[in-house]
């Protein structure tokens, strides 16, 4: 059978096809899809869900002259392969490929490049305005997930849209999921509306005043809004109650549930509704992981897997692979929780991703999903810690951002005892741009009563947690994604000092002040400290390795003391230099007066998004490795690297 796909390279192509041939064409993105993804992990049950959809969209609407605004854009994999990326697509999420989002840099196709939730319908009614202003006559469509929707951007939005009137598609994806289930009232009534539109005798009906209102002579764009209005009071009727209009009522016209699936329905739907005025929401129904069993049967485990063998069906892990930060701060939060009534753990919608699904297990009445919603989350945490709760609000770096004011305003301001568990800190990886955690120190240390740290093996994570959850105020913890070290870990758990760094090498503090050189290393990149130290000793450089530990406090006595001592003093770490842990120790020295006498290179990001790709190709291109560290050791002593005999 001849490849349709191979024909495509936009969706010019795409719309000269008959309905069995866009069929076929689906079942080949899928598979494609599912070899390609499977070297190095992706989205897949999200993109196998949107096949049908996706394609209707691109066939319907005269793209790229009509905009598409996808929420998030891990579900894009398949307006990729429709709008002449194909050729690249293998590239895709690694370094210098194809990114896993939406980028406009990478094609005029992507109209919106944000990869947060919630934000699509902001972004498309803005669109809407400008093309408004300008008197244009584009098409301009935001898809949505039922996840996403119960972010408080969207239901803004939503707000907002519903008052200006604009023309607007809101395509609402409804597939039951974010990526764990979904939590909320808004989910519930979703839930109800699919239930009571999807059963026989509600279509019968529904078919019988369609079908009253079709007798009529066609009066155009009048007429379907007739029958819009005739449905969405027949809808009212069945469901007992106007609540079951709920975006009717605010101004925007609901249709559906429709099949997502079913190509021949959402081509009709797509070419009515684009003519309808005003604010429209169209609900589809679709399956994440269509088309592949493995995928079907497990959505969550395939939202985003690593590499995979495509023919079998099988995650690729190793056996004797440690276990990941995730996992240990996941059972540690259980072990502590265990013996403290009072300890809770909080995420937004994350409960696979952030490991709380084990304390939901373990303790489903202190578990607390709130959908996604960030900002809800942290004052929710506000108030259970007004009376004496000890909340764990475990939340990605790169999504922490978007609730600072919170976590000024509702914890800070208060000083608030809430546990700020920040995953996936530092770069992560083939996710990209929006995804790195690079910004959190700088975000969390500037506010007043905030203690912030970072461990720098699975070990220290441990103790880190606990002492977090037993100091007073607002504390932040930032660990990173993926793999820990596999170092052992011991049994009991214990406080640490707040403040205090560790000395790792030498052994004493006198021996310390006889060194080169003190590299002071924050959180994940002791480790590359420690490896630079050893093979500098090889060299004749002896450097003074500490553990920081500490963003915030600064432990200020040993910092001091190895400056005055050594007078050379670098700092290295997983973040932007920009207000991070090597600012916050420039901060100390200036305010000692000590930076005309010491010298001082601070190693971090540079002030620019990083790009995605393997975290050991990015640290290495960024100088976080220890290969760079040794060289500006080397730079400092002002030494050539010695061949040895």
């Amino acid at each position: 059978m001849t490849s349709i796909l191979d024909t495509i390279d936009s969706p010019e192509q795409l719309r000269a096809l008959t309905v069995p041939q866009m069929e076929q064409l689906a079942g080949e993105i899928r598979k494609e899809i599912i070899e390609k993804v499977s070297v190095r992990g992706g989205h897949i049950a999200p993109n196998l869900g949107v096949v049908e959809l996706t394609m209707a969209l691109h066939r319907v609407f005269n793209t790229p002259n009509d905009l598409l605004v996808w929420d998030i854009g891990h579900q894009a994999y398949v307006h990729k392969l429709l709008t002449g990326r194909r050729e690249r697509f293998h590239t895709i999420r690694q370094f210098g490929g194809l990114s896993g989002y939406l980028r406009r840099d990478e094609s005029p196709y992507d109209t919106f490049g944000a990869s947060h939730a919630s934000t699509s319908i902001s972004a498309a009614l803005g669109m809407a305005a400008a093309r408004d202003l300008k008197g244009e006559e584009t098409k301009v469509v935001a898809i949505i997930g039922d996840g996403a929707l119960t972010g408080g951007m969207a239901l803004e939005a939503i707000n907002n849209a519903g008052s200006m009137k604009k023309n607007l598609i809101i395509v609402l994806n409804d597939n039951d999921k974010s990526i764990s289930d979904n939590v909320g009232a808004l989910h519930q009534y979703l839930s109800q509306v699919r239930k009571v539109q999807t059963t026989p005798s509600y279509q019968r009906l529904r078919d019988m005043a369609k079908g009253s209102i079709e007798r009529f002579p066609v009066l155009g764009d009048k007429a379907r809004e007739a029958a819009g209005r005739a449905e969405t009071s027949f809808k009212q009727f069945v469901m007992h109650s106007k609540s079951g209009a709920i975006f009717e009522e605010l101004g925007i016209k609901f249709f559906g549930p429709f099949d997502g699936h079913d190509i021949p329905g959402m081509l009709d739907v797509f070419e009515n509704v684009k003519h309808i005025e005003g604010p429209v929401m169209v609900q589809v129904v679709t399956k994440k992981g269509k088309g592949w069993e493995v995928a079907e049967s497990d959505s969550t485990k395939w939202h985003g897997p690593g590499a995979y063998d495509y023919k079998t069906g099988i995650i690729k892990k190793n056996a004797g692979d440690p276990p990941t930060y995730t996992e240990v701060f996941a059972n540690t939060l259980v072990e502590i929780a265990e013996k403290d009534p009072s300890v809770v753990g909080i995420t937004a919608a994350m409960a696979e991703g952030t490991g709380l699904k084990k304390m939901h297990q373990r303790f489903p009445e202190r578990y607390f999903d709130v959908g996604i919603a960030e900002q809800h989350a942290v004052t929710f945490a506000a108030g259970m810690a007004t009376l004496g709760i000890k909340p764990v609000i475990a939340i990605y770096s790169t999504f922490m951002q978007r609730a600072f004011d919170q976590v000024m305003h509702d914890v800070c301001v208060q000083d608030l005892h809430v546990v700020f568990a920040m995953d996936r800190a530092g770069i992560v990886g083939e996710d990209g741009q929006t995804q790195h955690g690079v910004f959190d120190t700088a975000f969390m240390r500037i506010l007043p009563h905030m203690k912030v740290m970072a461990p720098k093996d699975e070990e220290e994570l441990r103790h880190m947690l606990y002492t977090a959850v037993y100091l007073d105020g607002p504390v932040a913890l930032r660990y990173p994604r993926g793999k820990a070290l596999g170092i052992e870990m011991s049994d009991e758990l214990h406080m640490l000092k707040v403040g205090k760094a560790e000395l790792l090498s030498p052994a004493t503090l006198e021996e310390a002040e006889r060194t080169d050189c003190a590299i002071l290393a924050y959180g994940s990149t002791v480790a590359q400290a420690e490896i630079a130290a050893k093979e500098l000793v090889q060299e004749g450089i002896k450097a003074t390795i500490v553990n920081a530990r500490w963003a915030k406090p600064l432990d200020e006595e040993l910092f001091l003391h190895l400056a005055k001592t050594t007078r050379r003093i670098i700092t290295i770490e997983d973040h932007v230099l920009a207000g991070g842990f090597g600012s916050a120790v420039l901060e100390l020295f200036e305010q000692h007066g000590l930076l005309r006498d010491i010298e001082t290179r601070l190693i971090a990001l540079p002030d620019k998004y990083v790009e995605h790709g393997a975290p050991t190709i990015l640290k290495e291109l960024y100088g976080l490795s220890s290969a760079h560290l040794k060289e500006v050791v080397r730079e400092m002593l002002g030494t050539q690297q010695h061949t040895l005999a």
